[in-house]
């Protein structure tokens, strides 16, 4: 890319040297999303092997991607990001917010989702499938999380997003505990205490069933531990802070009190990482704790 001479010193212009290219910015996505094989990220992209080849490389040259052999014949190599290729992720992330919003979305801020939007369609075709409605049963294949992703959590420890050594591991992501939205509350916020106590309260349920459970936000580990030492939480609030599992899954987002914050949804995953159910828009939150129960426990 040709660059002016006052952009030599400009993060911006840098940064879209290696961002403006809408294959480059689609690589990083898909990758994050766990398709680090070449096999695999042709197949997402529908993109020619002579292309993708040329924007590995330049993503490798520019250090935002490294590549590790794990295949001796033929030489295969798996591309993983590295640190500057995970400083990206925020980007991605608030790209998508801002695409949610206004492309897709009427402008409005909001933490929930109409049943007809984009959101709507791509959260639920996270199990496989969908029904329609706030709860989505696989139908097919259900998304899986990359198997290296790990998230800092209340009790100071680096965990898996999913439980290796349960039957099943519910996901619910919130925007935040404490936080104060101002004189303009937006809609489908309050409530994430509740769902905690909600969480907290049925907990013994769960772990009979051998079903773990875990809460996400945005909020820093510091903050989900004063809250987990507050209402006796006793199970682990993960902080998705640097958005790696935002990335992974397209979760959808929105910004409010001065932070990109997750909406609230349910995910229910099996121990492959995949998952299996889907609850969102989570509107009716004593219903939505209720229904996760009865679907961790159904099985498959």
């Amino acid at each position: 890319m040709r660059m002016h001479n006052a952009d030599e010193d400009c993060g911006i212009a840098q940064a879209a040297v290696v961002m403006a290219d809408w294959w480059n910015v689609l690589v990083l996505r898909e990758i994050a999303r766990g398709h680090v094989r070449f096999d695999a990220l042709a197949s997402e992209l529908g993109l020619s092997r002579k292309v993708l080849t040329e924007r590995l490389g330049a993503l490798v040259a520019r250090g935002v991607l490294r590549r590790s052999l794990y295949q001796r014949r033929p030489v295969r190599y798996e591309y993983l990001l590295t640190d500057s290729g995970l400083a990206l992720l925020p980007l991605l992330v608030a790209m998508q917010d801002w695409g949610d919003r206004w492309v897709l979305g009427d402008g409005s801020a909001t933490a929930t989702a109409p049943p007809d939007g984009a959101e709507h369609a791509r959260v639920h075709a996270l199990a496989g499938g969908g029904t329609g409605t706030g709860t989505g049963t696989g139908t097919g294949t259900g998304a899986r999380l990359p198997a290296d992703l790990r998230l800092p959590a209340s009790d100071g420890a680096e965990r898996p997003v999913v439980a290796p050594d349960a039957a099943a591991t519910v996901l619910f992501t919130y925007p935040g505990t404490g936080v104060d939205w101002g004189e303009d509350p937006i809609p489908g916020a309050p409530g994430c205490t509740l769902e905690n106590r909600l969480f907290r309260d049925a907990y013994a349920d769960f772990r009979r069933a051998d079903v773990a459970v875990h809460g996400v936000s945005t909020q820093l580990p510091y903050e989900q531990a004063a809250f987990a030492a507050a209402e006796a939480v006793p199970y682990p609030l993960l902080s998705d802070a640097q958005q790696r599992l935002a990335a992974a899954l397209r979760l959808p987002t929105f910004r409010g009190a001065g932070r990109l914050r997750l909406k609230r949804l349910i995910l229910v995953l099996a121990p492959d990482r995949t998952v299996r159910h889907v609850l969102f828009p989570v509107e009716d939150i004593p219903a939505a704790v209720e229904e996760t129960l009865r679907l961790a426990t159904a099985g498959p």
